[in-house]
């Protein structure tokens, strides 16, 4: 592999030994002082990997530094043994990586090969991040791209997971096969099984011809199942039986239909606590995932968020004809501290907006939305049933008691707000002793306020001086799962709650 190497000589020794190896492995070298016009030097050199020997933490390697990571390239710092926090400090300067000195230039070489063939990886998938977490998808990308066997790829929404299944089917032996996209969530429940598996002429009303479904326009290539986590039941054991036997039935079909397809699956939820809940096969999930990526949220990886962003305004800054410098440090500052509940889809539409509506060629502060600039909470909407699609009973009860729960949670809010401080009791931690009940109410649970003096009486959830409502909450799930012996169905309905709802609440308070 050919590599242009741009080493700086602050580590003069270091820098003179590591140059000689790689002329003397063929490749290109540029030996320049990190005093020099940073920008001059990249301009012309146009180097692959940028290995700068010392000197890290002056002015011109941090600008050196930051303008590489602009234009994507490749940074390896070496640091003296002794050298305090040094990971800390190479992630605080943005390095790709670091080694530490003395260090031989073979080893040198060997990782500078590493750290291009990666950044060649992330240009071909467009999965962008230096972090350690996006480090880890990329590896495991190369890893199961060769196999055929089927990926789940979990991860909030706005992650990138069908990003990631392009990666693994663009560098699988099937590139050059189809890739078919099918999103579970979109679909009427009606509909979504003629969608996968096709339907013959006449199968139901409207069916006027043979239908091909996804599943046979994917054969010899890869099949991307989104938020699989949605699909109903009743088409899951369908789908359980073409992974197992690669075989299906169109609908109104009597011809068996033998596929090659690999299956790649994403869900933004998790499928163990819907295993556990009823709503998903056990065997279907464990046949899904056999391998699995775990997409991070942007708040586990900030320090992809000035790289995410810088790419995002040259990206869209052509895209829309407008010539940007980049990003004000005061706005950069609040983007990386944001929460992102949409995540990266969120920061690439909000850089989108600011491209096109910022009055300059640099985005400021100002231009950020107040509610991001601020810091108010923002929360994502409940998802609602695609339109065309039955509500279920279960369903409905879940959307409107988030609804309600949710106004509670506002008022509550407004009430702490708005109340005045000397009428706020301390709590005193030492005196909330664990109280245990042996029954409760079903549906109708009393709730007894007692003093040190009282006793509990039975059937109550007991209330003291200085409990929170979520305080008495919890007692009575708790009770209520004591009653049943740990049977959360038969607990939901002792409580009047759904059973998600219950779920919810489980892990809320963190009850066994």
């Amino acid at each position: 592999m050919a590599i242009k190497a741009l080493i700086t000589m602050d580590d003069l020794e270091a820098a003179v030994r590591i140059n000689a190896h790689f002329e003397s492995e063929g490749l290109t070298t540029v030996l320049v002082s990190s005093l020099d016009d940073s920008v001059a030097i990249l301009t012309d050199s146009h180097p692959d990997i940028v290995i700068l020997t010392g000197a890290l933490q002056e002015h011109p390697a941090r600008a050196l530094i930051t303008l590489a990571r602009r234009r994507s390239i490749q940074t390896l710092g070496l640091f003296e043994r002794d050298a305090v926090g040094a990971e800390e400090t190479a992630q605080r300067l943005g390095l790709s990586a670091l080694l530490v000195k003395p260090v031989e230039p073979p080893e040198v070489l060997a990782y500078s090969r590493h750290l291009i063939e990666r950044r060649k990886l992330q240009a071909r998938t467009g999965i962008v991040g230096e972090s350690a977490p996006i480090q880890e998808v990329l590896v495991k990308i190369e890893q199961m791209a060769p196999v055929q066997s089927t990926v789940l790829v979990e991860g909030e929404s706005g992650t990138g997971k069908e990003l990631v299944a392009h990666a693994i089917h663009g560098l699988s032996p099937r590139h050059d096969k189809p890739f078919v996209a099918v999103n579970c969530s979109a679909l009427p429940d009606t509909l979504l099984e003629s969608e996968l598996f096709g339907h013959e002429k006449g199968s139901f009303t409207g069916a006027a011809e043979r239908r091909l479904g996804r599943f046979e326009l994917a054969n010899n290539g890869t099949i991307f199942l989104d938020e699989v986590g949605e699909m109903p039941l009743s088409t899951q054991v369908k789908l359980l039986r073409v992974l197992e036997n690669r075989a299906f039935f169109r609908v109104g079909g009597t011809e068996s239909i033998r596929v090659d397809v690999r299956v790649i699956a994403a869900t933004n939820r998790s499928l163990k606590e819907q295993v556990s809940l009823g709503e998903f096969r056990d065997d279907l999930f464990y046949r899904l995932n056999v391998l699995n990526i775990y997409l991070p949220p942007l708040r586990e990886r900030r320090t992809d968020i000035p790289i995410l962003i810088q790419r995002f305004i040259r990206e869209l800054s052509q895209e829309h004809g407008r010539q940007f410098s980049g990003i004000a440090a005061d706005a950069m500052e609040i983007l990386v501290n944001a929460d992102w509940p949409g995540n990266v889809r969120e920061l690439r539409n909000l850089i989108d907006s600011m491209v096109v509506l910022a009055p300059g060629t640099e985005i400021h502060a100002s231009d950020i939305p107040a509610d991001i600039r601020e810091g108010r909470m923002r929360l994502l909407p409940i998802r609602m049933p695609q339109q065309g699609r039955e509500v279920q009973g279960n369903e409905l009860e879940f959307i409107l008691r988030s609804l309600v729960e949710l106004k509670l949670q506002v008022e509550e809010l407004r009430r702490r707000v708005n109340e005045p401080v000397e009428r706020i009791t301390p709590i005193d931690v030492g005196r909330a002793a664990p109280v245990e009940y042996e029954e409760i109410t079903q549906h109708q649970p009393a709730v007894a306020i007692v003093t040190e003096a009282d006793e509990p009486e039975a059937d109550s959830v007991v209330y003291r001086p200085g409990m929170a409502m979520a305080d008495v909450e919890r007692a009575a799930i708790k009770a209520a799962l004591k009653e049943t012996k740990g049977n959360r169905r038969k607990a939901a309905d002792n409580l009047g709650i759904g059973e998600r709802t219950l779920y919810r609440k489980i892990k809320e308070y963190e009850l066994d």
